[in-house]
């Protein structure tokens, strides 16, 4: 591998979609399904809160594209801070170790922040932190690794682990759904060849009964209320290897019109094929088990929102309007850690010091919104702070 002379600079574009969303995180203290409760006869906030929760099982809101986001902008970044490296002399081992470390500090982050409140370690790793750092060394190493071999690499992943599924026996009619936290008459259950992707029935749940009952736990583990798993760090890993290649075309090419175009092809392909995947019955598109029809529809949105953001910041050369994004991109980590940490420190504040009734100033229906907004405002001032201030916080 050739070393270059001096490092690629940062691009506008991925700080911005970082940036966008970290801020679709955070905005989760808005609580939108409580104003959509106040107000049911509201199509706006019905609208609104929908996009702010995750599906029940197929399909895609808003909210559901977070995770895929921040995932693949960890692969977009990667063959940037390669270049990084490799201009700074580092050897490949010592780049190796530094992503293994990595790698160990998102997992033991994700496992921290779900257990903030718990009366012991919640040994868990479906957490977005946890499901990058538990792939993040294979990302790495395909970082190092010839195009054809991350080629090669997402194809096995995405048809191997389909078949894992394929393979599973179908939960049978009389399985006791209500065992693993599933009502018998759900709505979601799939139908024909999609029961091998049912919620608390497939491999991935088979893995985790075994797997997560070997840390301590205050009770066994018999399921996961959402559905999610450990084996979806898997297909995870084929998302980032999707940034890795938007990322590596980017550093070899430039943030222009032509790479808007391609990555406007490519994710109006991948798009389609992981919706045609789902339509036809063949792999249904669930986000809380990554399927690979998730994985090629879910990157597929990830490629053309950053062809957006290109095209808005570093193709036109305007990006001021993003400045507030950046802010907020420039410090993910923070932000990420921000929106599971601070939002009842903050609240509990406002309330001593100004009194309890101080977020229902226009009105007890809109306090929602109002404690929301206030609580968004000051994790936006405290990373504004930071940047303005050069305090970036890397793993």
């Amino acid at each position: 591998m050739a070393v270059p002379n001096s490092p690629p600079s940062r691009l506008t574009s991925i700080d911005a979609y970082r940036g966008f969303v970290m801020l679709l995180m955070m905005a989760e203290v808005l609580h939108l399904a409580r104003m959509a409760k106040a107000f049911p006869e509201s199509a706006f906030w019905k609208f609104l809160a929908y996009h702010q929760d995750h599906v029940e099982w197929r399909g895609c809101s808003l909210h559901d594209l977070i995770q895929p986001s921040f995932t693949f902008l960890v692969g977009v970044a990667l063959p940037f801070s390669l270049a990084n490296r490799l201009a700074r002399g580092q050897s490949q081992t010592v780049m190796m170790l530094h992503a293994g470390l990595r790698a160990l500090i998102l997992v033991l982050l994700g496992i921290f922040l779900r257990s903030v409140g718990k009366s012991q370690t919640n040994f868990t790793f479906d957490d977005t932190l946890t499901q990058i750092g538990l792939g993040y060394g294979f990302l790495f190493a395909l970082g190092l690794a010839k195009p054809l071999v991350r080629y090669l690499s997402l194809a096995i992943i995405l048809v191997g682990y389909w078949a894992l599924f394929a393979a599973y026996p179908a939960p049978p009619d009389d399985f006791d759904f209500p065992a693993v936290g599933v009502p018998m008459d759900w709505e979601h259950h799939p139908s024909g060849f999609g029961k091998h992707w049912d919620k608390n029935s497939n491999p991935a749940w088979a893995f985790d009964v075994r797997f997560m009952n070997a840390f301590p736990r205050e009770k066994p583990f018999a399921f996961s209320g959402g559905g999610y798993s450990t084996l979806s760090f898997i297909p995870t890993l084929a998302t980032m290897i999707l940034g890795l290649f938007a990322g590596t075309w980017l550093k070899d090419g430039k943030a222009d019109w032509p790479t808007v175009g391609r990555f406007a092809v490519v994710g109006l392909g991948c798009l389609l094929t992981g919706y045609l995947l789902d339509r036809i019955g063949l792999c249904p598109n669930v986000k809380r088990i990554w399927t690979p029809s998730w994985v090629l529809f879910s990157g597929g949105w990830c490629f053309l929102i950053l062809a957006l953001f290109i095209a808005t910041t570093d193709a036109i050369g305007i990006a001021g309007w993003s400045y507030p994004l950046r802010v907020i991109g420039a410090n993910s980590i923070v932000a990420y850690c921000g929106s599971h940490l601070v939002e009842s420190f903050v609240v509990g504040s406002f309330k001593t010091h100004f009194g309890k009734e101080i977020f229902k100033v226009i009105g007890a229906a809109y306090e929602p919104l109002v404690m929301g907004g206030i609580v968004l405002a000051i994790y936006w001032l405290v990373l504004w702070w930071m940047y303005r201030n050069r305090i970036f916080v890397r793993i």
